[in-house]
């Protein structure tokens, strides 16, 4: 009897030192605007592919129509399309849209992953980091703990600011999102695929590279689960229909839970990204309109 009781509480003792180790989980999702599939296989982008070459990279994620860009960042966080979230183009606002959602939290926005993490783990914390100033529109600020809007296309202080809020929260969950939107610029600016535009995704890499470093120095970068995203690609000085240099965007993820999985051709979709990031934190109650999967060959 005093054998099987001596087990249990050491059984007990090895769950409560592992739980005591296992970190706390931190999600940087890292997003540039228009940056097509074309496009990454132009560019040089040695940070990226280092960072990706233990996880998973498709390149023909598709967006969600049309292949806009308020649509698109949404549909990445609610998990849903236009037709669930209701925002069919850029100049959406809650007061003024043609669309209802099928469903709203009490302020009336359709619910984001932001909502669905703080009511699922109480410690998380939240940071939203963007340059186009109608990004943040469909979503409902009380669920961020941090937000920094940086003007005229700069993203050099947000970046910096995304790092210090990493460090600064190291010790709880964080889901962090770090938006630039000076890709998609370049693209309208000069035409998408010209050396303008591709410049501007060689600059975003040495940035991104530059912030992967600094989380390494400061011991996060092990435990921490990256994505690259973005909305959509384009083409000429424009974007918007369905031919498929618009409509085949990347999609990437590294960390912890991912599998060393490589290019993978298997279906993904903008509305996707919400429900990875909900398995990684481990939340099982999501919103019931939310429509989107997660995708194959992802998760170990």
């Amino acid at each position: 009897m005093r054998t099987v009781f001596f087990k249990m509480v050491v059984l007990s003792l090895l769950s409560l030192s592992a739980m005591a180790q296992r970190k706390a989980p931190h999600v940087l999702i890292i997003g540039l605007d228009g940056f097509s599939a074309e496009g990454f296989k132009m560019a040089k982008h040695p940070n990226l592919d280092k960072l990706f070459a233990d996880g998973v990279l498709s390149l023909t994620t598709r967006p969600v129509m049309p292949s806009v860009t308020l649509p698109n960042w949404t549909s990445h966080m609610t998990g849903s399309g236009p037709e669930e979230h209701g925002i069919t183009a850029n100049d959406w606002t809650l007061q003024k849209h043609t669309l209802q959602p099928i469903e709203t939290d009490a302020d009336g926005y359709y619910p984001s992953i932001f909502k669905v993490l703080k009511e699922g783990v109480p410690t998380v914390k939240t940071a939203y980091y963007y340059n186009w100033k109608e990004l943040i529109n469909p979503i409902n600020q009380k669920y961020l703990d941090e937000v920094s809007f940086e003007e005229k296309d700069e993203y050099k202080e947000n970046y910096q600011k995304a790092f210090d809020f990493m460090l600064k929260n190291k010790q709880n969950p964080t889901l962090t999102f770090l938006y630039s939107v000076h890709t998609d610029h370049a693209g309208h600016g000069f035409g998408w695929m010209t050396p303008e535009y591709i410049t501007a995704i060689e600059q975003a890499d040495i940035a991104i590279g530059a912030l992967l470093e600094k989380l390494k120095t400061a011991g996060i970068y092990k435990d921490t689960h990256f994505l690259l995203i973005t909305d959509h690609g384009g083409i000429n000085k424009g974007h918007g229909g369905v031919s498929m240099a618009e409509m085949q965007v990347p999609w990437a993820i590294t960390g912890p839970q991912i599998k060393r999985g490589g290019l993978i051709t298997s279906f993904n979709s903008n509305k996707n990204t919400s429900l990875v990031v909900s398995k990684i934190f481990g939340l099982t109650k999501l919103p019931e309109s939310w429509t989107g999967t997660v995708p194959k060959n992802v998760f170990k």
